[in-house]
């Protein structure tokens, strides 16, 4: 009855699975679009402005978490009220907040109505303030038939009606002495950021807890009294905010982008079905089949909760298609195990699963931890890829976990397929087994990574590492010049500015120039820098592609936030693992390997110069994760071995254990660099720049797992892990 049931349900997912891909592709009729169209996007591949902003204030503690919840809702109505469809504002860190307004172009207009406008104030003639923004309720415009043109309507709460009504009465009846130079007694000011942007005259009192702002002549024109009304309705901050980083990016860089990178992902994705086939054979088409519905459920529940989709978080989905085939990698390989000593296929099988679900579950939760540490205090384009992440480790749990055991179990149920052949196996074949003796040559793994740690550390005392203006802060502004134009020319062009710039060409036919400075220019000056360029070189405002600044502030912050999260990632695996394998050496030594990867890391872009920037960070957690991981499978093999080998030699044991799971390294190594490697290849900058340090992070942290975290391992345990047969035979293990 089981069995019955099983087939079903099989023959479901099948189905689901061949109408997802269609849909996906596809969509189905007008209410379902293809999944590209569902997706919604970030500014670096639909194009837009954000900007981070920073509260100047020395609130604390609950206070500051009140004010920052206020000030967030504020400029939500703001730029809701510019009418910029799918506007975000989200608060980073404590006292920043970052808007991102997609479409929009102009970044020194828009950071001008949501930062600058601080405070609104109603103010009578004498300067006296009458009623604040907060107690405006709402602010629109209708046309104005006795005038012509539009008028401002205004709505008040109860405790500014009556407030109004006050201020109105003494304005009409002449009881207010005018101070204010171009005033009248019967005017009240709007005053947004001590400047006034409007100041009708009083007609009469009123008392019915709204009005109405005319202009003679004609009325307003509906754009100046869109803008008014807007800033009105907006309210008033409760506390000033100045930029500390903005950005400006056009859609054309990211569309670009983001077709190269779902070209490159679908490339990525059918070298790992070609791989997975030869090497697994029939098991390899299951795992394939299971890899497509996990790409499929990624997609659809990124498109479901409504997440915007980043270039780093292409990445980040396509990264999680290489460790999501590796669950399935653990669960063949121990398959294949149980085969080699004389099993039916069917217990196999069943004994198979059984022996990799641990190690499965293990893997990835350590690798999850990472996940949510880089998500939590990552920045907001590390945390779409931080999410994105979180939720392929999820899903690849629950195909291999579910999906793939469902098929391999009917198969193996099967008379006609429980066979050798479909599972990899010549019936001929024995178990390749490697015997290498990795412990005894331990020193060399431990020279070689010493040596390579004090060269990075020489070059980064000596040259210091290559960071990105992200870090020191600074601007970036990028161009499309129309030609190829002499770096000279650019920096006599841009003198007057005294940047001091770097100056890089990219393009085809070296048209495209990015001019980064450590100087850190706000948009004022960044406009006046692009009007110069377009004087003397005839570019158009269209042609600037992109533009960045970061503040000082921002790179230190970046630099601790790094640290920060490398140590609470390690520190969460530590008391996992501790808690896991009841041994506080297997933790230890792990979390010395993570520490490893990350020094050796540094030294190979202190040694290569290469830039150090915010997707560094993403990078090296993702690095943190994926070197744990592999850690944990083999180690997790060596708890197993212990137990069924309580009378071998202990150093015999772990050499056995890191050449049974050699075969599980190599082959998740190999998916991960082939999903990668076509990123690296065809997409852009901005990807590669996330893709370099996770290539150099897979290459690192399987070097970690096998040649020195079960050899720390050793060296902690040998002195009191003395087996019967070394006592016996007086050995000691070397």
């Amino acid at each position: 009855m089981k069995k019955k049931w099983n087939k079903i349900f099989a023959v479901l997912i099948l189905i689901a699975v061949i109408v997802g891909s269609v849909v996906t592709v596809g969509g189905a009729g007008k209410k379902i679009k293809p999944i590209k169209e569902m997706m919604k996007y970030g500014l670096d591949i639909n194009g837009g402005v954000y900007v981070v902003m920073e509260a100047d204030t020395k609130a604390k503690g609950q206070e500051l978490k009140q004010l920052m919840d206020q000030t967030r809702a504020v400029l939500n109505n703001r730029v809701n009220a510019m009418g910029i469809s799918e506007a975000t504002v989200s608060i980073e860190g404590e006292k920043r907040l970052r808007i991102e307004m997609p479409g929009v172009k102009d970044a020194n207009e828009a950071i001008s109505q949501i930062g600058r406008t601080a405070q609104l104030k109603f103010i009578l003639a004498d300067g006296s303030v009458a009623l604040n923004g907060e107690n405006v309720k709402d602010a629109q415009i209708s046309t104005d038939s006795e005038h012509g043109g539009y008028k401002i309507n205004l709505k008040f709460d109860s405790k500014g009606a009556a407030l109004f009504e006050e201020a109105t009465r003494k304005a009409f009846n002449g009881e207010v002495t005018p101070t204010i130079e171009g005033m009248g007694a019967r005017q009240i000011a709007i005053v947004l950021d001590d400047k006034i942007i409007t100041a009708p005259e009083v007609q009469s009192v009123i008392n019915s807890g709204s009005c109405e702002i005319t202009q003679g002549n004609g009325g307003y024109k509906k754009a100046d009294a869109s803008t008014t009304a807007a800033l009105i309705r907006g309210g008033s901050l409760p506390t000033t905010l100045h930029d500390v980083t903005s950005s400006v990016q056009t859609a054309t860089i990211g569309e670009d982008a983001l077709n190269k990178s779902i070209k490159a992902g679908l490339v990525g994705l059918l070298l790992v079905f070609l791989l997975m086939l030869f090497v697994y054979r029939g098991l390899g088409l299951i795992a394939d089949f299971a890899l497509l519905l996990y790409v499929l459920i990624v997609l659809w529940a990124m498109a479901g909760m409504g997440m915007v989709l980043t270039l780093p978080g292409i990445a980040g989905i396509i990264l999680s298609i290489g460790m999501a085939v590796d669950a399935n990698v653990i669960i063949f390989s121990r398959i294949k195990e149980e085969v080699y000593q004389g099993k039916s296929i069917r217990v196999a099988v069943d004994q198979g699963f059984k022996h990799a679900l641990t190690t499965v579950l293990d893997a990835q939760i350590t690798t999850l931890i990472a996940a949510v540490v880089l998500y939590e205090i990552g920045s907001t384009t590390v945390k779409g890829f931080a999410l994105t992440l979180m939720i392929g480790i999820v899903v690849s749990i629950f195909t291999a976990v579910v999906v793939t055991q469902l098929f391999v179990g009917l198969v193996a149920s099967s008379k006609k397929f429980a066979k050798n052949s479909f599972f990899g196996i010549k019936d001929a074949e024995k178990k390749s087994t490697f015997a290498i003796d990795f412990l005894s040559k331990r020193k060399i793994f431990y020279a070689f990574s010493i040596i390579v740690i004090l060269v990075g550390a020489v070059t980064m005392g000596t040259k210091g590492l290559n960071y990105g203006i992200d870090f020191t802060g600074g601007t970036m502004i990028e161009v499309d010049m129309g030609k190829k134009v002499a770096s000279a020319d650019i920096e006599k062009s841009l003198e007057q500015f005294d940047l001091n710039p770097s100056i890089i060409f990219g393009g085809e036919g070296k048209e495209r120039v990015v001019i980064k400075t450590i100087k850190s220019v706000k948009n004022e000056q960044r406009k006046e820098i692009i009007n110069k360029l377009s004087q003397d070189f005839g570019i158009t405002k269209d042609a600037v592609l992109s533009s960045e600044e970061f503040g000082p502030t921002v790179g230190k912050e970046l630099k601790t936030n790094a640290i920060k999260s490398i140590l609470i990632a390690a520190v969460g695996m530590l008391i996992y693992i501790v808690f896991r394998f009841k041994n506080w050496k297997y933790g230890v030594s792990s979390i010395v390997g993570v520490l490893h990867d990350v020094l050796i890391l540094l030294a190979i872009y202190a040694v290569l110069g290469i830039t150090i920037n915010n997707p560094f960070i993403a990078g090296i957690l993702t690095i943190v994760g994926y070197s744990i991981n592999d850690t944990i499978v083999i180690f997790d093999r060596i708890r197993e071995n212990l137990r069924l080998h309580r009378k071998g030699d202990f150093k015999d044991v772990l050499n056995m254990s890191i050449n049974q799971t050699l075969g599980r390294s190599i082959m998740t190594s190999l998916t991960t660099m082939i999903c990668m490697i076509p990123l690296l290849i065809m997409v852009s900058s901005s990807i590669r720049e996330f893709v370099i340090p996770l290539m150099a992070g897979v290459l690192v942290g399987t070097y970690s797992s096998i040649f020195l975290c079960t050899p720390l391992f050793y060296e902690m345990s040998k002195s009191d892990r003395r087996s019967k047969y070394e006592r016996k035979h007086g050995k000691k293990s070397h």
